[in-house]
């Protein structure tokens, strides 16, 4: 057992702050730390740089994200960027060191680059004893999540770990525990019961679109197109804490008066993700790490539509090499590729064996699992190192 652990993130993005959630939750659930705490890095640093983390992120996604996939290209480059950015991120990180000097965590886990870039600074300087280890919360990794002091990585594919081998990590630092999720979605619930809970057609084809936990994105646009679908369906769809977004969706069937039974059913912010996952059939949405490894826990065949240029992309890529989902580029077709996918049984059967083969519900006890025998290994070692001294 640990005797306190911080579980590190950055509200850039509702995922890495899921996933350290879940971490935190995890290491509850196997009573592995004395104490454990979540805390979100930005909150320890100014408002300009605070700024430019969360909010300037969401403006590029929304309106930008052409510059958003450049600049990730750009950074993406191992070790050329680190010590200009190191410069930057010192500068504006101040409160985050001293609170990271005055709590002094024995372990700590880091859902988000910034965080973990940081410590191992400190830990270089000598300046924090904490050990770290580094959470990957895409499917792909990006140069700015490689540090040089750290005790282990947790990635989310094979590709991934190999790719890391190569830039120099040990192997025997990196472990592929997927990505972590809350402990709910690995709960199996009965798909008709949800169905009715929510108060949905127990026997329709079922879709789940999301646009992210940011409730951006075309959304009216997409529910338009699915309108087209030849298959009677039920679209339940995700619209976070946009009211009016909402209110037009709840019309939108009358006003088009569809003829092939498809059905809207708009859904304000929920925490019952696990639920209407557990009812869908599909999910359609951008494949964001967090959104897509939940839906592979709860085996929903997936399509693809508006990735982020960037790591939303890269997602993208490996679902389609895997065969776990199909992309659509190109909204007049999107029912059309729909259709053809619900008529093609055996093809849809084979897509859901690979959301199976990829699926990793239970990555965060894995994770907490794997850190417990690591620090087990290193008591064990610093006792043998004792006894040889005596």
């Amino acid at each position: 057992m640990f005797k306190k652990v911080l579980v590190l993130s950055a509200s850039a993005g509702a995922g890495h702050v899921r996933a350290a959630q879940a971490v935190e939750r995890a290491f509850v659930d196997l009573n592995a730390a004395e104490e454990i705490r979540h805390i979100d890095a930005l909150q320890y640093t100014n408002k300009v740089f605070r700024h430019l983390y969360s909010k300037a992120y969401i403006e590029m996604v929304n309106k930008t994200p052409e510059l958003l996939g450049w600049l990730y290209d750009a950074l993406d480059t191992p070790w050329k960027n680190e010590r200009r950015r190191l410069a930057l991120d010192k500068l504006n990180t101040r409160p985050f060191v001293r609170m990271l000097r005055e709590q002094e965590p024995d372990f700590i886990v880091c859902t988000h680059f910034l965080p973990a870039e940081i410590v191992s600074w400190l830990r270089a300087k000598e300046r924090i004893n904490s050990r770290q280890a580094i959470v990957v919360t895409d499917f792909d990794v990006h140069a700015m999540w490689l540090c040089h002091h750290y005790e282990h990585y947790f990635v989310a594919l094979d590709e991934t770990r190999i790719h890391l081998e190569k830039l120099g990590i040990p192997p025997a630092k990196l472990t592929v525990s997927g990505i972590p999720i809350d402990l709910v979605f690995a709960e199996r619930k009965d798909k008709r019961e949800m169905r009715r809970k929510h108060k949905l057609a127990e026997d329709k084809w079922t879709i789940l679109l999301s646009a992210g936990g940011f409730g951006v994105g075309p959304l009216e646009h997409i529910t338009q197109a699915l309108l087209d679908l030849k298959h009677e369906a039920q679209v339940i769809v995700l619209c976070g804490r946009n009211a009016e977004l909402r209110e037009r969706l709840k019309n939108l069937h009358d006003v088009f008066n569809s003829e092939h039974g498809v059905t809207i059913k708009p859904i304000g912010y929920t925490t019952e993700m696990d639920e209407l996952m557990s009812a869908a059939d599909m999910l359609l949405g951008k494949p964001g790490g967090l959104t897509t490894s939940e839906a592979l826990a709860k085996e929903l065949a997936l399509v693809v539509i508006n990735p982020i240029p960037g790591q939303e992309e890269r997602n993208s890529d490996h679902l389609l090499e895997e065969g776990a989902a199909i992309r659509c580029n190109n909204l007049p077709a999107l029912a059309f590729k729909i259709d053809n996918l619900l008529d093609d049984e055996p093809r849809l059967g084979r897509m859901r064996d690979n959301v199976r083969r990829l699926a990793r519900p239970d990555a965060a006890r894995s994770l907490v699992r794997k850190l417990l025998a690591l620090n087990e290994e290193s008591f064990d070692s610093t006792q043998n190192s004792a006894e040889k001294v005596l």
